[in-house]
């Protein structure tokens, strides 16, 4: 089969690291059949099913995620250098086709179970499988999520293999435009529903308005009753409009988010440019040290900071936290939703929601794989094109 395929070099992840901070260049490689980073389109073997509860997909439709942007540009933390293993397919937004027949999505995390990893760890056990300790071991070489792992494949290709146990059926009246936006989705409305409800009235504040931030602001505005305002930071025009036409109560640009909250929420913006007072629950969507900066600047004190943005190495000055008293927590990845009345898990959520709120729309461009480099730079350069999601189309790869 054919596959994009990761492959380690220390070399060509500099490179690409380099070459991220050039403009007009997206880091891994500057225009079509340049390749500066460790990226490349090749022939190889399908992966096999490591036991019978596992079965091959082949994908359909795969998105392309800011946390593949930042591996493929070098921009990613070391942090996950040992629970990745190489060479990877990346792709883990994916919807595609089983081998029973059955339309599906994939839900990517690789936790105990899907490792065959027996007594489980006190997180799996306890219906977190986001926070499993094994994130190496079992059946599978290491790897965080299908996408990362040299085992299970990835997206980005013509076939991968997925747990049974992570498979959800895509409705019949879903299309394959609106399933592949389902895993981000689950990943952003588990951010907006990580805190409990406090029983007032909240101001919410969504820094971001890609993918994450978009879906996050749909999740707020559909599930959060508590929720009286949804003040939306988005920079460009049509991240503004899909904001407003996803829930948001005001829309603001970044250089504009302290003025914004102060006219919500009250209180005096001092000479060092913090609030006096500020939002109740402010969910970054970026992770980068301006984003997480900004959260800290409009958070009231007391108040939650929300992190669902891959962040990076950031240096940020964290006194607003100690001396308000904030609470700055990790969203990460998707589980039973305790906020939901029937503790649905967040796929099963998701699904609701991409098709009641029309998500559809934010995907913008797919490409077939051999145009990597076109859907690469497109999908870093979303947000000022005017596109939400850039994803691989895959229904014309040749079936094995």
């Amino acid at each position: 089969m054919r596959a994009l395929v990761v492959e380690r070099s220390v070399a060509r992840f500099a490179a690409a690291r380099v070459a991220s901070a050039l403009p007009a260049a997206s880091g891994w490689a500057n225009g079509p059949g340049r390749r500066l980073g460790p990226l490349q389109l090749k022939e190889t073997d399908a992966p096999e099913p490591p036991s019978p509860e596992w079965l091959t997909v082949r994908p359909l439709l795969s998105g392309i995620c800011g946390s593949d942007l930042a591996t493929l540009d070098g921009r990613s933390s070391r942090w996950f250098e040992d629970i990745v293993s190489f060479p990877f397919t990346p792709g883990h937004e994916v919807v595609g086709e089983a081998e029973d027949g059955r339309r599906v999505v994939v839900n990517p995390l690789l936790p105990c179970a899907t490792r065959g990893i027996d007594p489980p760890c006190p997180d799996c056990a306890a219906g977190r499988p986001n926070r499993c300790h094994n994130l190496v071991g079992g059946l599978l070489p290491p790897g965080l999520q299908v996408g990362y792992c040299a085992g299970t494949g990835g997206g980005w290709s013509g076939f991968l293999v997925a747990h049974r146990s992570s498979i959800f059926e895509v409705p019949a009246g879903l299309s394959d435009e609106a399933a592949v936006l389902v895993e981000p989705t689950a990943s952003a409305l588990h951010g907006a529903l990580a805190i409990e409800g406090t029983g007032r009235e909240l101001v919410a504040v969504v820094i971001g308005a890609g993918m994450q931030g978009l879906a996050t602001i749909a999740a707020l505005a559909r599930w959060r009753e508590d929720v009286a305002a949804i003040i939306a930071v988005a920079k460009h025009p049509d991240q503004q409009r899909l904001a407003r036409q996803l829930g948001a109560t005001v829309v603001a640009e970044p250089a504009e988010i302290r003025r914004a909250v102060r006219r919500r929420c009250g209180g005096s913006i001092l000479d060092g440019g913090q609030l006096s007072g500020g939002a109740d629950l402010v969910i970054d969507c970026v992770g980068s040290p301006a984003s997480l900066a900004d959260a800290l600047a409009v958070t009231t004190p007391g108040g939650t900071i929300v992190l669902t943005g891959m962040p990076g190495p950031a240096r940020v000055d964290l006194t607003p936290l100690w001396q308000r008293e904030v609470t700055l927590r990790g969203s990460y990845a998707y589980g039973t939703e305790r906020h939901d009345p029937s503790g649905r898990h967040s796929f099963e959520l998701a699904f609701e929601l991409v098709g009641e709120a029309g998500l559809e729309r934010l995907l913008s461009a797919t490409y077939p794989i051999d145009h990597h480099a076109e859907a690469v730079s497109h999908a870093a350069g979303a947000g000022r094109r005017g596109a939400t999601k850039v994803a691989f189309d895959l229904r014309r790869e040749k079936r094995r």
